[in-house]
C-alpha cells in the first residue's frame, strides 16, 4: 500500500489520528476478500457441484489450524500416525475374550435393540447432507420422477428416511426402511412423520437368506447404506452384497458411506475391544468395522462373488475356478473423505476418515 502523504505541522493530533484510522479501515477491507470457503460469513456457504470433492477448505502451511472448526483433505501427521500404530498394536495384544466374542457375534440384534432402547430420546439426527452427497436423491424425489422405490438398509431411527420424505415432491415414491433391530423399527413406526403411504418400516437382517418384506428381486431403484455395512461381520459381507444385488433393478444404484481405517473412533479403542483386524466391539455391545478403500472396491465389484443360484447350479465348477466370479457392481465412485475436526476451546485436533461410494448393478 502506498504510504500516506506527509502531514503538515498545521494538522491537529485528532485529524492525524483520523487519517491513520482511515488507512487501517482500507487494510481491513482487503482482508475480507477471501475465497468463500475460507470466510466465516454464512452468506458465502456454497453447495458443492461435485459431491465427491468432500469440501474445499485446504489447510495451508501458514494457516492457523484453530481458525476453523474443520479442514478438508487433511492427511494425518507423523505424530498421529505413530500414535495410531501404537494403539493398534495395543489393541491386537488385548483382544476380546473368546467368551465375549461369541456373546457379541451370536446375537448382534440384541445389542442394537438395547442401543435404541437406551437412546430413543436423543438418537435421531437429521441427515440433511444426504442430497448434497448423493444427487440421485434429488432426482428420484422430483415431482415428475414417476414410480421409485428406495430401500434403506440399517435405517435405525429414520435418520435418512425421514429427511428424504420431508423433501419429497414425488407422489409415487416409496421408501422401505429396514433394520434388524425390532426396537429401531418401533421407533420409526411411532415417529410423527411416519406415513405408510410413502414409507414402510420392517425388521430385516441384511445378511439373512431372505429379501426385505414387501420387496421382490429386481424391484428397487436405489439402496441406501449409511454407516450400516460396518456393523456386519466380515463373514456376512458376501451374503449382504448378494442380497442387495438381488433386490436392485438392473442399473440400480447403491449409495454408500461408512468408516475408514485410521478414523479417530478406531484409534481411540482401548484394551478388550478388538475382535479381529479393523473390527471392534463398542462399549454398548454393537460392532463396527473400519474399511480400506481397495477392500471396499473388491467387496462391491464382486469379483470373488457370483449370483448364488449360478454358484449352486454348476456342480462341475472346481473350488479354484469358483474364485473368479461374475462382477456384480460397477464402482462408479469411491472416495476417501478425510477431515480434521478442531476443538478450538481445548486446542485439540481430531482426524476423521470416512469412505463414500456409488455402486451400480450390472
Amino acid at each position: 500500500m502506498a504510504s500516506a502523504p506527509e502531514i503538515s505541522a498545521a494538522v491537529s493530533p485528532a485529524d492525524e489520528l483520523l487519517e491513520k484510522a482511515s488507512a487501517l479501515t482500507v487494510q481491513e477491507t482487503t482482508t475480507t476478500e477471501l475465497p468463500p470457503h475460507r470466510s466465516h460469513d454464512p452468506q458465502f456457504n456454497q453447495k458443492r457441484t461435485d459431491p465427491f470433492q468432500f469440501g474445499s477448505r485446504y489447510l495451508q502451511e501458514d494457516d492457523d489450524v484453530f481458525e476453523f472448526n474443520a479442514w478438508d483433505h487433511v492427511e494425518t501427521d507423523d505424530a498421529y500416525k505413530e500414535y495410531a500404530e501404537q494403539q493398534f498394536a495395543m489393541q491386537r495384544e488385548s483382544p476380546v475374550s473368546d467368551f465375549d466374542k461369541h456373546r457379541f457375534n451370536s446375537d448382534p440384534a440384541k445389542w442394537w435393540n438395547l442401543f435404541y432402547k437406551n437412546n430413543t430420546a436423543n438418537f435421531f439426527k437429521n441427515r440433511k447432507w444426504l442430497q448434497q452427497e448423493f444427487p440421485i436423491l434429488d432426482k428420484v424425489t422430483a415431482e415428475d420422477a414417476g414410480p421409485v422405490t428406495i430401500l434403506e438398509v440399517g435405517a435405525g431411527a429414520g435418520n435418512t428416511a425421514f429427511p428424504i420424505l420431508a423433501n419429497n415432491k414425488n407422489p409415487k415414491l416409496k421408501v422401505h426402511a429396514c433394520d434388524f433391530s425390532k426396537k429401531a423399527v418401533e421407533v420409526m413406526r411411532n415417529h410423527e412423520e411416519y406415513n405408510p403411504d410413502f414409507m414402510q418400516a420392517d425388521v430385516w437382517d441384511a445378511a439373512s437368506e431372505v429379501l426385505p418384506p414387501g420387496l421382490e428381486e429386481n424391484s428397487v431403484d436405489v439402496v441406501l447404506m449409511i454407516f450400516i455395512f460396518s456393523a456386519l461381520s466380515p463373514k456376512q459381507w458376501e451374503q449382504a452384497v448378494r442380497n442387495i444385488y438381488r433386490v436392485l433393478k438392473p442399473g440400480g444404484e447403491v449409495c454408500f458411506r461408512d468408516y475408514g481405517r485410521g478414523d479417530l473412533a478406531q484409534v481411540r479403542f482401548k484394551k478388550g475391544r478388538y475382535l479381529e483386524e479393523n473390527f471392534y466391539i463398542r462399549g454398548d455391545g454393537t460392532r463396527v468395522y473400519f474399511f480400506e478403500k481397495d477392500e471396499l472396491a473388491q467387496i462391491w465389484s464382486g469379483t470373488t462373488l457370483a449370483p448364488k443360484d449360478e454358484a449352486e447350479g454348476d456342480e462341475t465348477t472346481s473350488s479354484s475356478e469358483s474364485e473368479t466370479k461374475q462382477a456384480l457392481f460397477d464402482i462408479e465412485e469411491l472416495g476417501v473423505d478425510r477431515r480434521m475436526l478442531v476443538n478450538r476451546a481445548r486446542r485439540l485436533k481430531m482426524y476423521r476418515c470416512w469412505l463414500q461410494g456409488r455402486f451400480r448393478k450390472k
